[in-house]
């Protein structure tokens, strides 16, 4: 993965699909469901690592 645009190609891959037409919120459930997914060892930590890495950048991105 090496943008947003990856990170919902990823999770799409798993069934996720998320908009709500807000980035921010979007971004958040983002997360929110990498978080999910690690917990429950779906996903390994480099994998979540990486997505959790770009969505931070990406929302730092959409605040400023």
């Amino acid at each position: 993965m090496k943008n947003f645009y990856d990170v919902q190609q990823f999770l799409k891959s798993f069934g996720t699909i998320i908009y709500i037409g807000e980035r921010d919120a979007e971004i958040s459930l983002m997360m929110m469901e990498l978080d999910e997914m690690y917990e429950g060892g779906i996903i390994e930590q480099r994998v979540y690592d990486t997505a959790k890495i770009i969505l931070t950048h990406e929302l730092k991105n959409s605040i400023d």
